[in-house]
């Protein structure tokens, strides 16, 4: 590739730029008194060798002042490192966050382009999930600390960029992903800030390919500001963005830097991303409205109006889907052959446990026997957390579509409570042994994910919690008050159980888990 030879001013108004003999302005600018900036421009293959350079450069010299060598049993050889970047994109990426385009990403790993800010969150995520001997002798569940050390010695703050974005999400996820909330939201609220601060879906990009990567970054901090937020009760960072959603996800992974954008080609779409964020805007209102009811103690009408008016924009958001994205098994595999199994599911997932959250509350009927509908809410919570289970199930018996990442056990943790529900308060013999089933299957799903992640020690003991309030006193133990919306949002920390009136339980978790390694 040809380095280019143009200073900045000639290379925006596209003329030639001319350098005198011996003279070191170009022409145009010392005519017009202007500083003649004569570096490639940002973004380029130049720039980006030249800071890519700078982290090397500055690496190097943490590592001699901490007396750290960079031998080849701390630094993943490049097979390794593709393999490891390769899980992100299978287990991570657009299921936890949306940050990059995968085959360009994944060229400029083998050709070596990549900072190392990025990567080494990215190990950080990913190592987990390897089977290299590379890491033989560190459990699955520790391999990222190291990893997430050497990342952030690596960030610089006031380098404000599009880089230094990405690697804040990914430090962010890395340490959510050990159960530090607050570190998360610190390179959350980074994130956030920088890419307002840089106008990100605003800024002049060289090709559509990086103008739609800015734009899939800030949707996805929109996304992950809502989850973030809401688990550690601070108000949202990132504004309601005015901005195009994203393009069709195989639109977007055939899209190289020197194609121009054109129209999918296939009668079938795949707006995977762009229907995500439609449903997180919903999301951020039920969070807003399980956060009213417990403050204000909703009741009557108020109550019946504002649970209307949230599911019919569930119901109306899954109405206006294009057939292709409805949830049938045929859409599953059709999006698991072309490599977006866990992404659909992801989108799912996101759906039914949203509805979980808007319907628990009806769960516990005694103090909403006057609302007409409350029985219809109670069976609609029963139903998304059904689905959201078999979802799950599905996704795990389709070949390269299984999902392991964190949220995971959150959101399997909550539709466990809701068939522990039906055990407590069935008669339906044919509905408690569905339920039981399911539950049984639901451990051996969480017992799977946690050799993966070490927050999911925190995940067991939050049902094991709610099993003992169950025990304890049944009558209460669905009731939305403090107590439960913290263990519906606050997915990273430990909760403890309620004080009730102690009754005699139908069940216990042991028979349930009986066999299983708890």
């Amino acid at each position: 590739m040809r380095k280019p030879t143009a200073c900045e001013a000639c290379r925006n108004r596209r003329r030639k730029c001319k350098i005198l003999e011996g003279e070191r302005d170009c022409t145009h600018c010392t005519a017009r008194r202007i500083k003649c900036i004569q570096k490639p421009p940002v973004g380029g293959y130049y720039h980006q060798s030249a800071l890519i350079s700078e982290s090397r450069l500055l690496e190097n010299r943490l590592d001699a002042h901490n007396g750290i060598q960079e031998a080849e049993n701390t630094y993943p050889p490049l097979a390794l490192r593709l393999e490891l970047v390769q899980l992100y994109f299978d287990y991570i990426h657009n299921q936890f966050h949306t940050l990059f385009h995968p085959p360009s990403f994944l060229a400029s790993v083998a050709e070596d382009r990549v900072e190392n800010v990025l990567l080494y969150p990215i190990f950080a995520l990913s190592a987990r999930f390897s089977t290299d001997p590379f890491f033989g002798g560190t459990a699955p569940s520790e391999r990222g600390a190291a990893f997430i050390s050497r990342g952030e010695r690596l960030l610089q703050i006031s380098r404000a960029s599009l880089t230094t974005v990405q690697a804040c999400v990914l430090l962010g996820a890395a340490y959510i992903a050990d159960g530090d909330d607050v570190s998360e939201n610190v390179y959350y609220g980074i994130a956030c800030r920088m890419a307002q601060l840089l106008d990100l879906p605003n800024c002049v990009a060289s090709n559509p390919l990086e103008r739609e990567i800015n734009i899939r970054v800030c949707w996805s901090l929109c996304m992950v500001d809502v989850w973030s937020s809401t688990a550690v009760k601070l108000p949202k960072l990132m504004p309601n963005l005015n901005i195009p959603l994203p393009m069709d996800e195989l639109q977007y992974l055939a899209l190289g830097s020197d194609m121009p954008l054109v129209s999918p080609g296939s009668d079938r779409s795949s707006p995977i991303l762009a229907e995500m964020i439609k449903l997180n805007r919903i999301l951020l209102d039920i969070n807003d409205f399980n956060e009213l009811c417990v403050q204000d103690h909703l009741e009557g009408v108020q109550l019946e109006d504002a649970v209307q008016q949230l599911s019919k924009r569930l119901d109306d958001w899954y109405e206006a889907l294009p057939d292709i994205m409805r949830d049938t098994p045929e859409n599953f595999a059709w999006f698991a052959s072309h490599g977006l199994g866990r992404y659909f599911a992801a989108v799912y997932l996101g759906y039914y446990h949203f509805g979980q959250l808007l319907f628990y509350q009806f769960l516990h009927v005694e103090p909403y026997s006057s609302i007409p509908s409350a029985g219809l809410y109670a069976e609609k919570c029963k139903d998304h957390a059904a689905r959201l289970c078999e979802m799950i199930y599905r996704a795990f018996e389709t070949p390269n579509s299984d999902v392991l990442y964190t949220m995971v056990a959150h959101v399997l943790v909550i539709a466990s409570t809701v068939q522990i529900h039906t055990l407590l308060f069935s008669s339906d013999e044919v509905r408690i042994s569905v339920s039981r089933s399911r539950l049984e299957r639901n451990f051996g799903i969480l017992l799977h994910l946690k050799q993966y992640w070490s927050t999911l020690s925190r995940a067991m003991n939050r049902l094991r919690a709610f099993h003992d309030t169950c025990r304890k006193s049944m009558d209460t133990s669905f009731v939305l008050d403090r107590w439960m919306l913290r263990f519906l949002v606050e997915f990273a920390k430990e909760v403890e159980e309620k004080e009730p009136d102690v009754q005699s339980p139908l069940w216990t978790l042991a028979g349930l888990t009986q066999g299983l390694d708890l």
